[in-house]
């Protein structure tokens, strides 16, 4: 069996690619960092090292890695002939995936079983992103893929120095597929677990992990913190933290119908994974890319849009939105561009620009005020 899997690093590596390993694919890595590939290439094996409760170090062997800028025709047959195909690339970079895997689905015998895609991303329904750039490029052969959604979670901090291919990672991960795409054939990986119906597991994960993940960083960044788990060790952060969580948290109980008492056991045990001193993970890494974030239907604006929508004021949502705007890191140039964008346009465009909040919505007028207070 065979999965090629874009984007070889961290999370690639010490996540979807372990998992891959696990069940029994050769893993094929496809990027276009050459140095990265270059490494993978001469390298036998690699180790993924976990922290926290019941750590263990893995081994990962037996794959092989491409360079999918220089060697696109290679990438492109190893797809037309795999069960698998996944991504950890980034939703904005599936776009310049997707070319990729639509020559392979027109190249593809049609004897072989259809093509397993799976964007592994932290955005909602990815898959169906990456469908629809699929489509764009298609020459035909969609016939032979099937493309199911994911929801995964498994933090994956910045890497020590010197630690080559090598990745250190927290014990806890979670990947969530939709069973429905594949009805009786679903692609063997016994680490997955596979569902009904996904929504539920997406917006679960990043309106707890993820969004919970960014309050932190924003609200330390803020307080001078460096690290997450510094940063979530001040009350006040921690206070943010926890008030934004209950907000998305009556939301994802009265939306979805999960058991109150389980989903405060998911908020705490999140608490405890972002406090967990073995992940050096910085708030400048996990804040970056804040227009992003702070986007119409990602982790502030979309749960903070249906509250209100509902009748219930996200306050401590608005107040995190309102931190972000303060998120100034030299290295990330999205916080760059937001920060540009803040002193060039009005307070009424940058809400409507970077939220996609329409004037009318109940929503657009509580942004507004933090914009104009950040402003």
């Amino acid at each position: 069996m065979k999965a090629v899997h874009f984007g070889a690093g961290n999370i690639g590596r010490g996540f979807v690619g372990l998992i891959l390993h696990d069940a029994g694919y050769e893993v094929v890595f496809a990027d276009v960092n050459a140095e990265l590939i270059d490494a993978l290439r001469a390298a036998s094996s690699y180790l993924v090292l976990e922290v926290g409760a019941g750590a263990s170090t893995r081994t990962v062997d037996h794959f092989r890695a491409l360079n999918s800028a220089t060697h696109e025709a290679d990438v492109v047959a190893e797809i037309a002939t795999a069960e698998i195909v996944t991504t950890a690339v980034g939703p904005n970079i599936l776009r310049f995936v997707a070319p990729l895997i639509a020559r392979a689905l027109a190249a593809r015998s049609a004897d072989l079983p259809p093509l397993a895609v799976m964007a592994c991303e932290n955005a909602l329904n990815a898959t169906d992103l990456l469908r629809a750039e699929i489509e764009k490029a298609s020459l035909g052969g969609l016939e032979k893929a099937v493309f199911a959604n994911t929801a995964v979670d498994r933090i994956v901090p910045v890497q020590a120095e010197g630690a080559g291919l090598d990745v250190t990672v927290e014990t806890f991960f979670e990947w969530a597929i939709e069973s429905k795409p594949f009805g009786d054939a679903a692609p063997v990986i016994p680490a997955a677990h596979f569902v009904d119906d996904l929504a539920p597991y997406i917006e679960r994960k990043l309106f707890t992990v993820n969004t919970g993940h960014a309050t932190t960083a924003y609200h330390g960044f803020l307080a001078g913190a460096t690290s997450i788990s510094e940063a979530i060790a001040i009350p006040s952060v921690l206070a943010e933290v926890r008030a934004v969580l209950g907000e998305t948290s009556a939301l994802l109980v009265a939306k979805h119908g999960f058991d109150p008492a389980v989903q405060q056991a998911y908020l705490e045990k999140n608490l405890e994974r972002f406090a967990n001193p073995h992940l050096t993970d910085t708030v400048d890494r996990v804040g970056r890319q804040p227009l992003r974030k702070l986007s119409r239907h990602e982790r502030f604006i979309a749960p903070a849009a249906e509250l209100i929508e509902g009748g219930t004021e996200p306050l401590a949502l608005v107040r995190t939105v309102g931190a972000a705007l303060h998120f100034d890191v030299a290295e990330d140039p999205e916080s760059q561009d937001l920060q540009a964008k803040l002193r060039s346009l009005s307070a009424t465009d940058f809400v409507t620009q970077v939220t996609g909040l329409e004037a009318e919505h109940p929503l657009f007028s509580r942004v507004l005020a933090v914009v104009e207070h950040a402003r």
